[in-house]
């Protein structure tokens, strides 16, 4: 799209809040606000969980962020990354009718910046934590999942890691392989710790994890806390080297790192019938074209001008819905291996192919087959506190 035409779209910005109740004679007023509404506050003093039935917490999530690691653009702090967290707002609102609201806070300590979320959270139902920059977005969310009784939930890390694996199941089928492949994950940031951790959960055993370094290994010593867990439940073989070597032999490679660090060379080096997710935004870790050269059966990338577009906006939405309708206290691995696999069976109902291993973002019906399973999943482990017909 054009520039100006960019602009335009987001002139006075993408999002409003508007009432649900029309206040169209004094009757009306007084009960929406003085003095009616100190009823239902000292309603919900004596009882906190009727916010739920009479407020908007039931259905609000807080899109928060401190603007450190924006997509393609790095550290531009909370100002600049507003149009980002509305943008949020509105996939969310749009695509699973999750009403949303964009807090960006000034500020990069973690210590001030968990306090705003917790002293916030009273309103919300759930917190989708964006664009944190790793380790620290770790520390952030595994705090805040302590603190608070509302899901919270990192989609860099686990919207990604969702649809990965989604579209992993799916092109594994449609190449007659099993979990037993060896997959090599590019990138050890915030989507791919969380991708290599759910893979992991979901039953995949020969993973090898690499960074600007090379690959992730108990011996490497300059490894920050992150990656030591990484090192502990990944590379089995206890393989050393350089991106290059990891490729050696592998079945599946994911980048979430940087362009172009993937040749043809690496490709050619993988086992038959491999599967190349090159995510790097916008610049892939290698072109399409170059890695179907190098032999790969299936490719997907993180843009929407390719096929296989993995985007974490297949998940998050329906994750959110399934968590917020059964008012769940967490979203917990059980349920993003749900979604997961809502994520891939919705794929195969509806036209799986090379070209096609996840579905297309502005479907409706996906995000609500994701917020289904989500749902049930969250009653199976208790993180639910009512059930859907409640």
């Amino acid at each position: 799209m054009e520039k100006e035409k960019v602009f335009e779209l987001h002139s006075l910005g993408k999002i409003e809040v508007v009432p649900r109740v029309v206040l169209d004679s004094r009757d009306k007023l007084a009960a929406a606000y003085t003095p009616g509404v100190a009823e239902v506050s000292k309603a919900i003093k004596e009882n906190p969980v009727l916010a739920y039935d009479y407020t908007r917490k039931w259905n609000l999530v807080a899109v928060v962020s401190d603007g450190s690691a924006v997509l393609g653009l790095g550290n531009i702090g909370a100002c600049a990354a507003i149009p980002v967290m509305e943008g949020k707002a509105v996939l969310f609102k749009e695509l699973a009718g999750v009403d949303a609201f964009p807090i960006c806070i000034d500020t990069q300590d973690d210590e001030k910046f968990m306090e705003v979320v917790r002293a916030i959270a009273p309103v919300f139902g759930g917190i989708n934590l964006e664009d944190i920059a790793a380790p620290r977005c770790f520390v952030i969310e595994k705090r805040l999942k302590k603190l608070l009784d509302i899901p919270v939930f990192h989609d860099d890390q686990h919207g990604t890691a969702i649809v990965v694996l989604a579209a992993l199941i799916n092109s594994l089928k449609l190449v007659g392989k099993r979990k037993d492949v060896k997959i090599v994950i590019c990138g050890a940031g915030a989507a791919g710790t969380a991708i290599a951790k759910l893979l992991v959960n979901s039953g995949f055993r020969n993973i090898v994890v690499c960074d600007s370094k090379g690959v992730i290994h108990e011996g490497r010593e300059d490894l920050n806390f992150a990656k030591r867990e990484l090192a502990e439940i990944t590379n089995p073989e206890g393989i050393e080297g350089t991106l290059a070597d990891a490729m050696k032999g592998a079945d599946v490679f994911i980048g979430v790192s940087a362009p172009n660090i993937l040749t043809r060379e690496m490709v050619e080096s993988m086992n038959d019938n491999a599967i190349v997710f090159a995510m790097a935004n916008p610049v892939p870790e290698i072109m399409p074209d170059e890695a179907k050269k190098g032999g790969a059966s299936i490719v997907g990338t993180g843009r929407s001008d390719f096929p296989n577009q993995i985007n974490n906006a297949i998940a998050f939405p329906g994750v959110f819905r399934g968590a917020l309708d059964v008012r769940a206290k967490e979203i917990n691995e059980e349920m993003k291996i749900a979604a997961a696999m809502a994520i891939a069976r919705y794929t195969e109902e509806t036209g799986l192919s090379e070209n096609r291993v996840v579905p297309e973002v502005l479907d409706r019906a996906l995000h609500q087959a994701v917020a289904r399973e989500v749902s049930r999943a969250a009653i199976r482990t208790g993180a639910a506190r009512i059930k859907p017909e409640e």
